[in-house]
């Protein structure tokens, strides 16, 4: 018994060195823990998406949309800036003070206390995303396997309609895509409004992506855009050749309207910008999908991919290769770092895929514009006959 109450007297102790940091970390974990074990709740994680989450997102997004920068890029770069000064402030201190173990205690239980805190509150404003009904499920499209032969037809029309808007939208002197950036954000609100229409689940305030000021950090990172379940703000970055920047933009404007899988955002980003018309939402919607569709049919049938490819016309080409000597410049031991960290979390997640799920749009793509692409296929054999 006496040793009993010693060790309770040694624990209430090392509780008083900081109380206020320990109660923070234990309700963390206890709130992550709770995510854990409900995950596989269904009816939990729709209830709370519908009812707790999106409302909430809707109010954050609303109420920072009124800053014409990202508060997300303003509140991680405090928070760099915090625990840079908070480490140095704290190791200052444990040199100079003789309680030293008191102190590393206090500082590695406040950086786990905060880390756990945030994670917590990730888990709470978008993790529960992961598990409840997915888009296919909501907005009740098919995302069953398709054929070899259904793959290309789909890959040609998409390749039809870069070759198409390739004309129609703006080039440099050196004929390679270029569009004012700044534009493209200002009719983001816009870009959904068709689609949501058509497919409610997707309904959400109209609100403008905001441009990342640090986007060569982001471009170093591997990322062209994030959306930040704090702020409920769809970010994306602004250095990256743009020939893809519209459809990143309709990705992250999915993430907003709670689509969390990342095949899904990708599909709901080309779905969105074509419905929108624009011209440059249009092409930049085309690339994408082309790139997809185009990477499996390589992997499927490289006889059926070549001539596809081969079919693509100087613009379209010379837009991919700007976008590939950009990436290059990025290909780093960072990145690969950023690569792995990233695909872990989505393996986190239960999205198995790892990175490779960003291309698993695939199936929706082919069921949701097969018939269309069958159609125009046989109308331009008709002509060409």
């Amino acid at each position: 018994m006496e040793q009993l109450s010693t060790k309770k007297r040694g624990l209430a102790a090392i509780f008083r060195l900081a109380p206020g940091r320990h109660v923070l970390l234990l309700v963390s974990a206890a709130v992550i823990a709770l995510h854990l074990a409900t995950r596989t709740n269904r009816a939990l994680n729709v209830w709370l998406s519908e009812h707790a989450v999106r409302p909430l997102h809707r109010l954050l997004g609303r109420v920072n949309s009124v800053f014409p920068f990202s508060v997300a890029e303003l509140l991680i770069a405090l928070a760099a800036v915090s625990l840079v000064i908070f480490l140095c402030v704290q190791t200052i201190r444990l040199i100079r003070r003789p309680e030293r173990a008191a102190g590393l205690y206090r500082l590695v239980l406040t950086l786990a206390a905060c880390g756990l805190a945030v994670y917590a509150l990730f888990c709470l404003l978008w993790g529960v995303f992961y598990y409840w009904d997915d888009f296919a499920a909501r907005s009740g499209l098919s995302a069953e396997p398709v054929s070899v032969d259904q793959l290309e037809t789909v890959t040609r029309y998409f390749a039809d309609l870069a070759n198409t808007y390739a004309a129609r939208v703006a080039r440099d002197e050196d004929g390679v895509y270029t569009v004012d950036r700044q534009e493209l954000l200002n009719q983001s609100p816009a870009v959904f409004e068709t689609t949501a229409a058509r497919y409610p689940c997707l309904d959400g305030p109209a609100l403008t992506v905001k441009g990342i000021r640090c986007s060569r950090v982001m471009s170093a990172l591997n990322f062209t855009g994030f959306f930040f379940p704090f702020t409920a703000e769809a970010n994306v970055n602004m250095d990256f050749p743009p020939a893809l920047l519209a459809s990143t933009i309709a990705h992250e404007l999915s993430h907003q309207r709670g689509v969390a899988k990342e095949q899904e955002a990708n599909f709901c980003a080309v779905l969105a910008c074509l419905n929108y018309g624009d011209a440059d939402y249009v092409y930049s919607a085309a690339l994408l999908a082309y790139t997809h569709l185009g990477n499996a049919l390589y992997a499927a049938d490289y006889a059926a991919w070549e001539p596809i490819y081969l079919s693509l016309s100087d613009s379209v080409r010379r837009d991919f290769a700007a976008n590939r000597a950009y990436w290059q410049r990025y290909e780093t031991p960072v990145q690969t770092v950023s690569d792995k960290v990233y695909e872990g979390f989505l393996y986190s997640y239960d999205q198995n895929l790892g990175l490779k799920s960003y291309g698993a749009c695939v199936d929706l793509l082919v069921n949701y514009y097969y018939d269309t692409a069958y159609t125009q296929l046989v109308e331009k054999e008709n002509i060409e006959n």
